[in-house]
């Protein structure tokens, strides 16, 4: 089976050797059999993580997004038909609701890597209802965002103390609504919160839908586009702090959250949110910690004394890969490549050392550390980090694929802007497979300056890759 194949990568740093191996064998050994959506019978799908037996809809978009498609394309339209219902007699993306729009992200990317149009199709139809069913449900006309909890952050030790429902105190946000009648927030689920990384997600959404519309041929709805801006608009209104020259990370009737929230901060920035000054001060003033960036930070204050010196939140003051990987995109899309170089030297280091991809870092010693949070009668405690995470994986290799040799796919062809890291003075990865075309592309040199650059031996000025060929060599000298 030709999907099964998947691509080498050599340089001239151990490290990020084998990181890359370590990254194909966590996706390719979390690759099973599966059912549901979509598929009218059994096929490969990826699981959410070694310690997972389903696919889940932000982790199918999330490793679509970082370039899946290149590895196992077949498996990735798969993973992302599996997370898809029929439900009233409409098409709609499934799974927990507030961050559900992402799967566009991840469909219209898989698109672009792949050319599948067919796909795209299906993929418009889910896009335009499950924008229209959310607009319904979830938008705020008072504050023209969309409620909802933080992309991934499931469980309430992403949240403050007035999110954590009591008496029985359950690990999940989406149990606060039950235990909080009163306070539910009307229509639509009824979690009151706004969160920054998930008012991203819904711009983006927009903005795509209008461009599957426009790839397709088919009528778009006018108001997207003006909706997306609308959006942007209103994140900046009520996330940013021109004191501190950061975006705030939740918004609500009780006050809202200032922590920073590491996701929310990288979409912004990947997705024009934040404009080019607001970018650069994002670079300069989110803190890191030894192991990256947190999730969100500071950790929760409830943690503080549950066990000395190891006192951080599941979802809040830990280091989850799969956001080293956006935030570092985002730095990189800034001019901040040193800082992305950081983020890509710590997951490869990482990587290297476990042999795998683990879900969740500690911030101060780098080691696996799943975090704390409350699990009901339990009370706070120590939960694990899961073994093999996919999105962690396909977070190094975004990193790879999009920083180091510049990849950007667009309608047109896959353009590169290739950079190699200080000390890395080669790098070449061969056998990714692009729309029919099997690539070796081989960077030397130092800098992102292209000096020189040939495709199958002809000399180009614009390092474009165009669809539809059946074997592509790219050399390309890079200087300072």
């Amino acid at each position: 089976m030709s999907d099964l194949f998947l691509p080498s990568f050599a340089s001239s740093d151990r490290d990020l050797n084998d990181a890359f191996r370590i990254a194909l064998g966590d996706i390719h050994g979390n690759t099973h059999w599966y059912r549901d959506g979509l598929l009218d019978e059994p096929r490969p799908c990826l699981m959410a993580g070694l310690d997972y037996d389903t696919p889940w809809t932000r982790d199918a978009a999330i490793n679509a997004w970082n370039a899946c498609g290149l590895l196992r394309e077949e498996v990735c339209r798969d993973t992302l038909l599996s997370v898809l219902e029929h439900r009233a007699g409409r098409l709609l993306i499934g799974g927990q609701y507030w961050d559900a729009m992402i799967w566009t992200l991840g469909a219209w990317e898989h698109y672009l890597f792949t050319g599948d149009q067919a796909f795209l199709r299906l993929a418009f139809e889910a896009t335009s209802n499950s924008l229209d069913f959310f607009e319904q449900t979830e938008l705020d006309e008072l504050t023209g965002l969309f409620r909802g909890p933080a992309v991934y952050g499931d469980g309430v030790a992403a949240y403050p103390n007035r999110y954590v429902a009591l008496p029985d105190r359950p690990s999940g946000i989406l149990e606060w609504p039950r235990a909080n009648p009163a306070a539910r927030a009307r229509p639509g689920y009824g979690i009151p919160m706004h969160a920054l990384s998930t008012n991203c997600v819904y711009l983006r959404a927009y903005e795509l839908a209008a461009r599957i519309a426009a790839e397709l041929g088919v009528a778009a709805d006018p108001s997207w586009t003006e909706k997306a801006d609308a959006l942007r608009a209103q994140i900046n209104a009520h996330f940013w702090d021109g004191e501190r020259g950061t975006y705030r990370y939740l918004v609500d009737a009780e006050g809202g959250c200032d922590r920073q929230e590491g996701m929310g901060i990288a979409l912004a920035m990947l997705f024009g949110v934040a404009d080019p000054a607001r970018a650069a001060l994002l670079c300069e003033r989110t803190h890191r910690t030894a192991a990256g960036i947190p999730c969100v930070w500071p950790a929760y204050e409830r943690y503080a004394s549950v066990e000395p010196g190891y006192s951080y939140g599941r979802h809040s003051g830990t280091v989850w890969p799969h956001i080293q990987g956006f935030w570092a995109d985002a730095c990189a899309g800034s001019g901040r490549t040193d800082l992305a170089f950081e983020e890509l030297s710590l997951l490869a280091r990482a990587a290297a050392r476990d042999a795998h991809f683990t879900e969740i870092l500690h911030p101060d010693t780098g080691l696996p550390y799943g975090g704390l949070q409350e699990s009901g009668s339990e009370g706070i405690r120590l939960w694990p980090s899961c073994r093999r995470q996919t999105w962690s994986a396909t977070a190094f290799l975004r990193v790879i694929l999009r920083v180091v040799f510049g990849m950007s796919p667009g309608i047109e062809g896959l353009a590169l802007a290739p950079v190699l890291p200080p000390g890395v003075e080669e790098a070449v990865i061969d056998g990714l497979r692009y729309r029919g075309a099997s690539l070796r592309i081989a960077l030397r040199g130092t800098g992102s300056r292209i000096v020189s650059c040939t495709i199958d031996g002809q000399p180009v000025d614009r390092v474009v890759i165009e669809p539809g060929r059946h074997g592509r060599t790219v050399e390309i000298a890079l200087g300072p």
